[in-house]
């Protein structure tokens, strides 16, 4: 009676531990990697945050321009102060945090214990998630930005320079054991999550900072030499590429420089010519393609039922599209441009701002029905705003020389720029700032 009484007792301690489990999973479900999959989709499950209550900060060392990860209850940001941090989801307390001797401008994958990610000192880490020790790390040939001769017009006009836009490096993509990741040294690198080995590598024309995206056994990605490639995920052999618009006076209209998302057979994508594109998974032919007269599409984007969406950068709209045809089904001006790619929870698409604002759009009315704005934007925005409540660039970019471009660009982050992804998780979104701050919103 007595081993009966205790078995029973026995049974309903496990239920009641495989309970809060449940919950525990429940309340903060997971996303393992940037834009939640390898195919980059951009959306998450759960309820859309309402974005009028502030969960907790994270304060880091540096500017966050990366995307943060959400898996197992923490969150992993990069930070250009050169460390990776874990963060408890539900309070912000630190867990752990590695240090690289470069800013971590990539966003972490997360699987099977480990986190993966890449630095601007040209090394691809994975380490532990549960003490954030090193498990192992690959040696690039170094991280670089695209450069070219008078970038944007800016003087003088025949000196190779280094593009300050170029602001992102290449996030992996995790799918069957192996980390798909690209470089500044212009390779596509195929590793082996357990050992770091090279199954394959891949040279583009020029600096890879697109995440690959994997579909159907194959790897798309764009360069800034201009081509999206598409990649057989075994071998690295080549299938496809597609040439985007091409700028030889100020190259300013020139490169790949977002990740693309693969849904329903077709690859999308923005560009820095002014286009949005849409092509064959198969072959790479043109399905259609979006023009955006004259602004970039850094951002990635996000699908779901039928529809495609992307923030273009001088445009100053989030674009909805159907994802079959192009067609436009609605579009919403901002006030300032935009590198972050939208994240869709609920019926509502996410994305920020340079100004240090936060949107969130219905995707059923195009309209906004909910804001936030960074502290660093609170304290700042203001006195650079016109007549219209849009941010004015003319004050950030007075003086044409590459120095010059760098003050600016220094003087825009004072705002909280916000250029990542947000993720949403257990009805939290989580997004970091160029003030530093990681930020969970409810």
């Amino acid at each position: 009676m007595k081993r009966r009484t205790l078995f029973v007792m026995t049974l309903c301690a496990v239920a009641s531990l495989l309970r809060a489990a449940s919950f525990v999973s429940a309340a903060v479900p997971d996303a393992a990697m940037f834009r939640g999959n390898a195919a980059h989709l951009g959306t998450y499950d759960g309820p859309a945050p309402l974005l009028d209550r502030v969960a907790w900060r994270f304060r880091t060392g540096g500017r966050i321009v990366s995307s943060p990860t959400v898996f197992g209850g923490a969150v992993y940001v990069g930070s250009r102060d050169g460390y990776l941090y874990a963060i408890a989801a539900k309070t912000g307390t630190l867990l752990w945090k590695f240090r690289t001797k470069g800013a971590v401008n990539s966003t972490p994958a997360v699987s099977d214990g480990r986190a993966y990610f890449s630095s601007l000192d040209g090394n691809v880490y994975a380490v532990d998630t549960a003490d954030g020790r090193e498990a192992w790390r690959f040696r690039t040939g170094g991280e670089r930005r695209f450069t070219a001769p008078g970038i944007h017009g800016i003087q003088p006009a025949h000196e190779m320079m280094a593009d300050p836009f170029d602001v992102f490096l290449s996030s992996p993509a995790l799918d069957g054991g192996v980390l798909f990741i690209g470089s500044g040294d212009h390779n596509v690198y195929a590793l082996d999550a357990a050992t770091g080995r090279v199954r394959w590598k891949f040279t583009t024309g020029n600096v890879v900072h697109a995440s690959p995206a994997v579909a159907g056994g194959i790897v798309y990605t764009g360069s800034w030499d201009r081509y999206m490639y598409a990649l057989d995920e075994q071998t690295g052999a080549l299938r496809w590429k597609f040439i985007t618009g091409d700028d030889r006076t100020i190259y300013n209209q020139v490169g790949i420089a977002g990740s693309a998302a693969v849904a329903n057979g077709i690859v999308y994508f923005g560009c820095r010519d002014s286009t949005f594109y849409a092509l064959d998974a198969r072959d790479g032919h043109l399905r259609w393609k979006h023009d955006e007269h004259g602004s970039w599409v850094i951002a990635s984007p996000a699908i779901r039922n039928g529809t495609v969406y992307y923030t273009a950068s001088d445009e100053r709209k989030l674009f909805a599209l159907d994802a079959s045809t192009g067609k436009e089904r609605f579009e919403v001006p901002y006030g300032a441009y935009s590198f972050s790619s939208p994240a869709l929870a609920g019926n509502v698409a996410f994305f920020g701002t340079s100004d240090g604002r936060f949107y969130g759009v219905d995707v059923r009315s195009g309209k906004v029905v909910a804001r936030f704005s960074t502290d660093a934007s609170r304290r700042n925005l203001t006195q650079h705003l016109d007549a219209s409540g849009n941010l004015d660039l003319n004050g950030f970019f007075t003086d044409p020389t590459l120095d010059g471009a760098f003050v600016g660009l220094n003087e825009l982050y004072a705002l909280g720029s916000i250029f990542g992804s947000p993720v949403v998780s257990g009805g939290t979104l989580f997004i970091g700032a160029t003030d530093g701050v990681l930020y969970a919103l409810r």
